[in-house]
């Protein structure tokens, strides 16, 4: 198994340089990863230095809290794929979920994957803000708005992946939509556990680190 082909190499801190961005397309190439996950400012570098290799770029909508409107998400979504994003990474809006506006979330995902078009967009859950009811309706609403992936965590919440929130992921999507497991994806056995729960895509800061030793080193996430 080419576990590199499963990781979406990534760096989303506020502290990020355009240094951070070149070394990260740089590894990308050089460990053949699936793609580098970004800011939408950091799109266009990472078009250039990816120019004539296979790696993917992914952009983040709407992140970390996924609280601003829901044109400023379109706006944004259409600007990351102009600039060259192949994939984005949209945070739904926890805070209606919770509320119950369930009809608003799935606009705001269905409105993103029409201003997108044919390119892969994973909606980002939050699971560790919710309820096992509002993942399993998050999923739901994901999969009828049309998104190809579901996604567990930004890693910058107050936890990440777990096992068990994929497995009650995977039982509601089944085979409807894709799961990417984000945070706290730190060593190799936990990779590959993911992947044998049906899990597709890896989004980690330590894409290196597992394929090179098997164990993220300190502050990776």
């Amino acid at each position: 198994m080419e576990i590199n082909k499963y990781i979406d190499h990534t760096v989303l801190k506020a502290t990020t340089t355009e240094a951070d961005i070149i070394k990260l397309c740089k590894e990308a190439r050089e460990y053949n990863f699936f793609s580098v996950c970004v800011n939408g400012s950091y799109v266009p570098l990472a078009k250039k230095e990816l120019e004539g290799s296979d790696v993917k770029i992914a952009a983040v909508i709407g992140f970390p809290l996924g609280a601003m409107s829901k044109d400023a998400k379109i706006f944004e979504t259409k600007k990351c794929i102009e600039d060259g994003a192949d994939e984005i990474d949209m945070v739904l809006n926890v805070g209606f979920l919770k509320d119950g506006k369930f009809d608003e979330v799935e606009s705001e995902i269905r409105g993103i994957k029409e201003a997108m078009g044919t390119h892969v967009l994973k909606v980002i859950h939050e699971n560790c803000y919710l309820t096992d009811a509002e993942k399993r309706k998050a999923c739901e609403l994901s999969v009828s708005a049309g998104a190809d992936f579901v996604k567990t965590s930004t890693g910058f919440g107050t936890g990440g992946s777990t096992f068990e929130d994929v497995a009650l992921m995977k039982e509601v999507v089944g085979d409807k939509a894709q799961i990417k497991a984000a945070g706290g994806v730190r060593d190799i056995e936990t990779a590959m556990r993911y992947i044998e729960m049906g899990v597709t895509r890896l989004g980690t800061s330590s894409g290196v680190s597992l394929v090179s030793t098997g164990k993220a080193k300190e502050g990776e996430y």
